[in-house]
């Protein structure tokens, strides 16, 4: 184990040093992989003694593993949690989440705005397993209260939501649990991860990240992670990742997002910088009829909630809509035409990776949503996802003006 005192490290140095251990067989630096299903024993006695968890150790990958737990103490260290648990994907560890928390008979109220497969698992996988759903605007707590019933057991969002970038603030809906106890809240923080926001500190319960996005950073890996209490991991670890999911991290995928999260400062810095730069020239853009970007003045309330919780930084994502009738088309059209003629962004739906990518949310993440659904929310044919990666904002912006002339 590395003898930093992380409490008093800064950000980037507990990015590339929490959770390493020293490799005391041949002293390799990188962290090794485990790749192994099975771990052997010394003696029976030692064999009880890890089965009963009264000896530390290991006995088969899909509970834990050596290379996973390192990545596991790193994003419990830049949460500020207790603990975390890795998961084969993103919905691996929302799933995890939910059924490693709830029970039949409880209730959950959601935010209005996630994920098109977050959105299913509420609106028609949950009610199938005696687990309700409703749905709330949690930028608007008081919606959120008014939703909550005696059997509420989470209050789950996503800040920034997807696609809509809209903004809940953690620490209003977090307070609400003083009248409501037995409520956990849950923020997926997957837009946003450290050091943009920080959901634990702002008094959220459990933290949920797809890592294949920016944690990782390098579209390479398909992971997901929950950090929490130490109780809270445990729950989602034994009953619903270990057993009812059977959804762990592999070793050597744990070993990417590993040599990913050493950057992983210094790229999401680079992400909201030229985030910053290409929502400021789409928002002076003659064919774009809204920009929703949270360092942007015009998101009003959205954008001043981002600056108490989201430490300067406004996250590496831009959702856009485009102008209905240019040159006669439709904004569905020429969103299409729009995505065709750019060159550097590649059309694909994840996001976080050095790598622009565009997609369009209501025929693409968020079909499966009903449309009277999508619409209410804002999620209209008009609309562009975009994730800026790490090129040069100058040739992000240079490429739109060719892509809009071709309009």
């Amino acid at each position: 184990m590395s003898n930093i005192d992380f409490d008093r490290a800064g950000f980037d140095t507990t990015a590339i040093h929490a959770g390493a251990r020293r490799d005391s067989d041949y002293g390799a630096l990188a962290t090794p992989i485990y790749q192994t299903s099975t771990f052997t024993f010394t003696s029976a006695g030692h064999a009880m003694g890890v089965f009963s968890g009264e000896l530390p150790g290991y006995d088969y990958t899909r509970a834990g593993n050596p290379t996973v737990r390192v990545f596991e103490e790193k994003i419990a260290r830049l949460e500020g949690s207790e603990d975390a648990v890795a998961a084969a994907s993103g919905m691996g560890a929302i799933s995890s989440v939910l059924l490693g928390l709830l029970r039949a008979g409880d209730h959950v109220v959601c935010g209005d705005t996630v994920y098109g497969c977050t959105d299913v698992v509420m609106r028609e996988i949950l009610p199938s397993l005696g687990v309700d759903a409703s749905f709330a605007d949690t930028a608007d707590v008081a919606a959120v209260e008014a939703a909550i019933r005696p059997n509420t057991k989470i209050i789950y969002f996503e800040t920034p939501a997807n696609p809509t970038m809209h903004v809940t603030d953690i620490a209003a809906v977090a307070a609400l649990k003083e009248r409501h106890p037995g409520i956990r809240v849950v923020v997926d923080n997957t837009f946003a991860p450290p050091p943009i926001q920080y959901p634990l500190k702002l008094g959220a319960d459990v933290v949920v990240h797809s890592i294949t996005k920016y944690i990782n950073g390098h579209g390479d890996v398909i992971g997901g992670v929950a950090a929490g209490s130490r109780e809270d991991i445990a729950e989602i670890r034994s009953r619903a990742m270990g057993k009812i999911c059977g959804a762990p991290l592999t070793p050597f995928s744990a070993y990417l997002v590993v040599r990913g999260m050493k950057t992983l400062g210094l790229r999401v810095r680079r992400h909201c910088e030229n985030a910053m730069a290409v929502a400021r020239y789409l928002e002076a853009s003659p064919y774009v009829e809204k920009v929703y970007y949270p360092g942007l003045e015009s998101m009003g309330k959205d954008h001043e909630v981002a600056k108490r919780q989201m430490n300067g930084l406004y996250t590496g994502m831009i959702s856009f809509v485009l102008k209905d009738q240019i040159h006669g088309m439709s904004a569905f059209d020429a969103a299409k035409k729009l995505m065709d003629s750019m060159k550097i962004p590649a059309i694909a739906v994840s996001l976080g990776d050095p790598d622009t990518l565009i997609q369009h949310p209501a025929s693409m993440t968020h079909v499966k949503v009903p449309r009277d659904v999508r619409e209410a929310v804002g999620i209209t044919d008009g609309m562009l996802r975009f994730s800026v990666g790490l090129e040069d904002a100058e040739d992000l912006t240079a490429d739109f003006d060719q892509a809009f002339a071709a309009l």
